[in-house]
């Protein structure tokens, strides 16, 4: 028996390589924190709606089954970064090292705000694939600026809604923490209005140029099935 080999294109790839260094830069710059118009937020806010408007590209372009492909990789190479973060972190320094407690503010994540941003993770970003696909289908390829919004608000929510309380609860106060859901929602959905101009461009030239717009008409939306491309 012949088998068809499985094959994806050369800019679904470098998209994927763009996601995978947005997912590990937004752990890096999480440690800092940062203020916007006096509003308290973290540096991650900077580079990790990116990976949402990629989302939303490769969803759009080649449709439900890349766009899972494509978070389960980040996932898997987040989670190595990760651990070999922690494992380089919890290594004996040498006599030498002076800089451990600045390593270990980088790199030596508590398991629980760990465990907490993957589960987050996971959930968003499927959450924002699925809103984008339904919502092609039910409108024929029409409105993908609302798609994009709306994708985002829903998956950037359900993203809050769980890494807030299982990373933060009880250390913020109980009060605090709506707030601080709220405004990661808004500031990254506004992020997404303002760079839509250049995602609607983007997408129109990856259409052009691959010569594919995706519809996923009987599409099994299981996350589990990682590997079908086709």
């Amino acid at each position: 028996m012949i088998k068809q080999k499985q094959q994806v294109s050369v800019l679904f790839m470098l998209f994927s390589i763009l996601f995978c260094v947005c997912l590990i830069a937004a752990n890096i710059l999480e440690t800092k924190q940062i203020s916007v118009f006096g509003i308290s937020l973290t540096g991650g806010l900077i580079v990790f709606p990116i990976s949402y408007i990629i989302n939303d590209c490769v969803c759009e372009v080649w449709g439900f089954q890349k766009a899972r492909l494509l978070i389960w990789t980040g996932f898997a190479m987040n989670f190595f970064f990760v651990a070999m973060g922690a494992l380089c972190d919890w290594i004996p320094g040498a006599p030498y090292w002076t800089n451990d407690a600045g390593f270990h503010a980088i790199f030596g994540l508590a398991p629980r705000v760990a465990a907490a941003s993957f589960v987050a993770f996971i959930v968003g970003s499927f959450a924002n694939a699925y809103v984008m696909s339904k919502m092609k289908l039910r409108d024929g390829g029409r409105h993908f600026s609302w798609r994009a919004i709306l994708s985002t608000i829903a998956g950037e929510s359900l993203d809050s809604l769980i890494f807030f309380p299982l990373a933060l609860g009880g250390v913020v106060p109980t009060p605090e923490l709506p707030k601080l859901m709220l405004w990661q929602v808004v500031l990254k959905t506004l992020y997404e209005v303002i760079a839509l101009p250049i995602t609607i461009r983007v997408v129109k030239a990856l259409k052009a140029h691959e010569g594919e717009d995706v519809y996923d008409e009987g599409v099994n939306y299981s996350i589990w099935k990682v590997f079908t491309l086709q």
